[in-house]
């Protein structure tokens, strides 16, 4: 009894660190922002209580909002499916059993390395529409040009190009879990007759659901949260076309210097990425296997 006391005590000391850290800065800020966003308050005065108004305005009287909801979501839309596609389709080809695999793991990995600022930098310069690398591909091969980032209908097509290059971590994870996967199924379904497809539509597709559920889960919530490349690139424009809500938070708390209407936003995206993890989770248990055993 005293060795299971002694450890129970052992075990929360080594605990408390990070129990104190989440309490001082997770859940402490989540309470102070929630109380904010009850309040009209900007930077250099001092807070008063609204109640929900905040919130009020936002659903009912503020178009950008509106605007950034959708800039986000059809971001999102765009991204994930592709990312989770295009990351997943060349972890399979690393996979194969073929000479210098190692090298092009470490290729395709590069773009994910990359500092964002650097890479806004670069990709500025490729969407140029004067001067830029794409447009010049397209007039050496007689095609029209596109203004990119610079067009308000052709900027979130644009950015999400540029996310999908940097597949890198996503591609990692995909080919960690295909190397984990047994030899000895596809040795079992190629002494049955069966083909690739058949190897990859029976063995590897369902047990590789586990790992396409995290990343589309983790792809997810940081598309919603996208904020670097309106910052960096393109500052919301063209006309507010890639004004993000995460953006769009940020403006209305430093720019605007409304803090309590920037904290209603803030709680707004907390719920959004709730509502849209619980829904996943809920779908995840008709299709997602565990192990070999099946569903659950």
């Amino acid at each position: 009894m005293k060795r299971r006391n002694w450890q129970a005590r052992t075990g929360v000391l080594m605990a408390l660190p990070t129990m104190i850290g989440l309490v001082v800065f997770m859940f402490g800020p989540m309470i102070a922002s929630l109380v904010i966003s009850l309040t009209d308050w900007q930077i250099g005065a001092s807070p008063s209580f609204v109640g929900l108004d905040n919130y009020t305005e936002l659903f009912s009287a503020d178009p950008l909002f509106w605007k950034s909801l959708w800039v986000t979501l059809y971001y999102t839309l765009l991204t994930v499916p592709l990312l989770l596609v295009v990351a997943f389709g060349v972890a399979l080809l690393l996979n194969a059993r073929a000479r210098g695999k190692g090298l092009f793991r470490t290729i395709y990995y590069l773009p994910a390395l990359v500092p964002i600022v650097a890479n806004a930098v670069l990709w500025n310069w490729m969407f140029n529409p004067d001067f830029g690398l794409f447009n010049e591909i397209l007039r050496s091969v007689g095609l029209s040009t596109s203004n990119w980032t610079f067009d308000e209908h052709t900027v979130i097509p644009s950015l999400v190009l540029m996310t999908v290059w940097g597949f890198g971590n996503i591609m990692v994870i995909f080919l960690a879990g295909l190397q984990d996967v047994p030899e000895y199924l596809y040795e079992a379904i190629s002494l049955d007759g069966g083909n690739w497809w058949h190897a990859f539509r029976n063995i590897t597709l369902p047990l590789m659901t586990p790992i396409i559920f995290y990343n589309l889960v983790t792809s997810l919530v940081a598309t919603i949260q996208t904020f670097d490349q309106a910052y960096i690139m393109t500052n919301g424009g063209p006309n507010n076309g890639s004004l993000f809500i995460v953006y769009y938070l940020y403006r209305s708390a430093f720019t605007n210097s409304m803090m309590g209407y920037a904290s209603a936003l803030a709680w707004v995206v907390f719920v959004l990425i709730g509502i849209f993890t619980l829904l996943l989770f809920r779908w995840s248990r008709s299709w997602v296997h565990y192990g070999i055993g099946g569903a659950r």
